[in-house]
């Protein structure tokens, strides 16, 4: 769990969601990469703090995960053709807080939904990190036109608030709040692969190899 979710992966989801984000009951929160190490702990944490909670993942088996084990309302199927109106259709108030995870084409169906103060924590653009030119941004009129707060944050900014994430965390671990899944890759002779599928959505939870038994 310190490589997870009581480790660095968890602390960015605490942080990000809980400062960055500020989520207040009844609002609505996406996150993507939702069945991930980050986004499956934000999804839970928006849940337990009273929030409608909608993650994005890759295939139907993920978004089953999402919704019927870690208990989130809805889960988006970024790879889907109707994606964009599959979001829509699961955010009837908009979005009033998106955890980015991903970037790319799933950014692109978010953004005309976030609602007029929505707060945008960006931890990561995996979708991007192969990218051999920049992408075009966001539409700033937009951030203007509904006051969007976007933060970029790296989590070793944060360490002030370890013990707070340590207390809570584990103590929602304790009572069966937070779940959590590992996907586990035997042998450090399989550590490139393993990166590879990791860029490429292939893990299905905290990636972890282990270089010895």
């Amino acid at each position: 769990t310190a490589l997870g979710v009581l480790g660095m992966p968890g602390m960015t989801a605490y942080v990000g969601l809980l400062d960055i984000g500020q989520p207040r009951p009844g609002e609505t929160v996406v996150v993507s990469a939702a069945s991930g190490a980050v986004g499956s702990l934000v999804g839970q944490i928006a849940k337990l703090k009273g929030c409608r909670a909608v993650g994005v993942a890759g295939g139907p088996e993920k978004c089953r995960y999402v919704v019927e084990e870690l208990g989130l309302d809805a889960c988006v199927d970024h790879r889907a053709p109707a994606r964009r109106q599959a979001l829509a259709d699961a955010c009837p108030a908009g979005i009033d807080v998106y955890f980015e995870n991903v970037g790319g084409a799933v950014q692109e169906a978010v953004w005309p939904l976030l609602n007029p103060f929505a707060r945008v924590p960006i931890c990561g653009l995996i979708a991007q990190y192969n990218d051999t030119a920049p992408r075009p941004g966001p539409e700033l009129l937009s951030v203007l036109r509904k006051r969007l707060t976007l933060r970029g944050f790296i989590v070793s900014d944060h360490s002030a608030r370890q013990a707070d994430f340590l207390r809570d965390v584990s103590a929602w671990l304790r009572s069966g709040q937070i779940k959590y899944r590992e996907d586990i890759v035997e042998g450090l002779e399989r550590a490139p692969e393993a990166l590879i599928g990791l860029l490429q959505g292939r893990n299905f939870g905290k990636l972890i190899v282990r270089v010895a038994t």
